[in-house]
């Protein structure tokens, strides 16, 4: 996917993006960061069709974006976004299952192949023995997994997550962030990802794009790109990069 000149903005105002260009590596994970407001959302909003740019354009597979009919789109890309929100009585196995939709005909009821990928989806996100649980009773990571799951069920080759850690506890991030891992090492999923914590954007991700006031003020390898003076620059806030051979490179927070 090719990033070409975007901008952006709700009210014809204020860019909330401001002639943004990048490329997202196949099969690779790529996460964005930046400080509130900055338009790590909004991109990935931009990116996957949610909004239409002003200025420039999004390619992929040499063709812009705006092109494609709404189910060819959505066999090449889904998205976890941040909220989301289904019947409480309805069950895992029903939802996952709205993830076959691109593929169905008026009137056509499920194939093989729509039961094929509903079944690799749940068994990809361990949720087999919760089909039949209705959404209300599942914990917040297990509701995540649920989502990332109906977007496998799509059968796209590219996956965005919006936040997809948000409003989980330690453990279940960790959970969520090592089933991206798993899907991107072992299906050669290319997956885009917005994150806040910065150490978890280090350790989870191939390639890293990071963001202020509606630019992308540096992109790259986290190892390559991730310095103290560029926190500093993004965030406001002093930090040692420390490194060892357990953790890798990691962020310690020392003060405002």
């Amino acid at each position: 996917m090719e990033i070409k000149s975007i901008s952006f903005s709700y009210d014809k105002k204020i860019d909330l993006l401001k002639s943004i260009s990048t490329s997202i590596p196949q099969g690779k994970i790529t996460t964005i960061i930046g400080p509130n407001g900055c338009g790590k959302s909004t991109l990935l909003s931009v990116m996957s069709r949610n909004h239409v740019p002003r200025d420039g354009h999004v390619v992929l597979d040499e063709k812009d974006i705006v092109e494609y009919k709404p189910k060819e789109f959505a066999k090449k890309l889904s998205i976890v976004h941040q909220q989301n929100e289904a019947p409480d009585d309805m069950t895992v196995e029903k939802l996952v299952a709205f993830g076959r939709i691109p593929y169905k005909k008026l009137l056509q009821g499920a194939a093989d192949e729509d039961e094929e990928a509903i079944e690799w989806a749940l068994t990809c996100t361990n949720l087999q023995d919760k089909r039949n649980k209705s959404i209300a009773a599942l914990s917040g990571g297990e509701r995540q997994r649920v989502w990332i799951a109906m977007s496998l069920a799509q059968k796209t080759p590219i996956l965005f997550l919006d936040e997809p850690t948000t409003f989980l506890d330690i453990y279940y991030q960790i959970e969520i962030l090592e089933l991206v891992l798993y899907l991107n090492k072992t299906y050669g999923l290319t997956i885009v990802m917005v994150l806040h914590d910065i150490n978890q954007a280090i350790r989870y991700s191939d390639n890293m794009i990071v963001m202020k006031n509606g630019i992308i003020m540096c992109e790259g390898k986290p190892n390559d790109i991730m310095t103290e003076e560029i926190i500093k620059d993004i965030y406001g806030v002093d930090v040692a990069l420390k490194s060892d051979e357990l953790s890798g490179l990691y962020m310690v927070p020392i003060g405002i």
